[in-house]
């Protein structure tokens, strides 16, 4: 099955459902054509034997060519603009961290897009300049969406072996090596990334904890640096073993909303962003998801991503806010996370 989860579903796994909103939270569909492409092959299951050799000959046929739709000639204009008062909520949530209600917070801005994007065009486009953990072109629920996960929120192995990837500390990306290691020794010297990503790779170990089997909970990677399109992160990986009578779905419902999308401890980074972001989020920050029948579960962090729902388009960005956050350095890291997205969006 394919699916995604909207990001106010973390409303009612949090405790705090009059906030999860009117909007549908969950989306599932169960194919009745799966394709899984492969490096150097596709994977065609069905129920009906024609309708799988019907998509063999569409995958063998090769694709049509016209004229290469357009990119977005005032993308740096709206990527600089701030008309949503991003800095001025970046601030707010930096005092209310430093009087202790929170310890981090992920501040996202949206940015509308003057006309609906080529979605096809938009993600073939993005995909071979993005270097993300998982894409996705997603019509399904309402939602239309093309995006470039940097992280998954879980991974579960039909044995029950579970992981989640937190990315957190950033620094952007320019396609020269020497300016890039540069920006990497940096983020690896500024003690606001540092804590930021050790914060949430504690969560994550305490959220993996109750729906693993006691002692099975590790940190597997720490504090590497994953090169995302535009940027890079400083990544880790927390592993373990679902439990006794624990599922695939327990663990989603334990990870879900990803710390690095929301904060910590979440309930008050929920609160906070209730106050300082405008409107519901919709499926930025929630998850796309595959699962199968044997305990599989994969699903990706709805981030990098141009969405498209009620007739309007907008891209979206956030930045983990600390108590020493500067709102010009956040908002900057916004820009630099938009970039993964913006200049390969394409319109007919």
């Amino acid at each position: 099955m394919h699916g995604w989860a909207a990001f106010e579903l973390a409303h009612l796994l949090h405790g705090d459902p009059a906030r999860a909103g009117t909007e549908p939270l969950l989306s599932i569909l169960v194919p009745s054509v799966d394709i899984v492409l492969r490096p150097g092959k596709a994977e065609v299951r069905a129920v009906d034997p024609a309708a799988a050799a019907r998509a063999a000959r569409v995958l063998a046929t090769p694709a049509a060519t016209g004229p290469a739709p357009a990119p977005l000639p005032e993308a740096a204009a709206l990527l600089a603009a701030d008309p949503g008062g991003y800095r001025a909520a970046v601030a707010a949530t930096s005092a209310d961290i430093r009087a202790g209600l929170l310890d981090k917070a992920v501040v996202s801005r949206a940015v509308p897009l003057p006309r609906t994007p080529d979605l096809g065009a938009s993600y073939a486009a993005g995909r071979a300049a993005n270097t993300p953990a998982r894409s996705f072109l997603v019509d399904l629920g309402g939602w239309r969406a093309a995006g470039f996960s940097p992280e998954t929120v879980v991974e579960v192995a039909p044995d029950g072996r579970v992981s989640t990837q937190p990315l957190a500390g950033t620094r952007a990306r320019t396609g020269d090596a020497v300016e890039d290691a540069r920006l990497r020794a940096e983020l690896y010297a500024d003690p606001k990334e540092v804590q930021e990503h050790a914060l949430s790779v504690r969560l994550a170990c305490e959220e993996l904890a109750r729906v693993c089997a006691p002692e099975s909970v590790a940190v597997g990677e720490f504090m590497a640096v994953r090169e995302r399109g535009s940027v890079q992160h400083l990544a880790s990986r927390v592993v373990g073993r679902l439990g006794e009578g624990a599922d695939e779905w327990d663990a989603f419902a334990a990870l879900f909303p990803a710390i690095t999308a929301t904060g910590v401890p979440k309930a008050a980074a929920l609160a906070a962003l209730g106050r300082h972001e405008r409107g519901p989020r919709g499926l930025y920050g929630g998850a796309v998801f595959r699962a199968d029948t044997a305990g599989a579960l994969d699903a990706a962090l709805v981030l990098r991503t141009v969405l498209v729902h009620e007739g309007r388009a907008w891209l979206r960005a956030g930045a983990g806010v600390m108590g020493v956050s500067t709102p010009a350095r956040e908002f900057e890291e916004t820009r630099e996370k938009l970039l993964s997205v913006a200049p390969h969006l394409r319109f007919s």
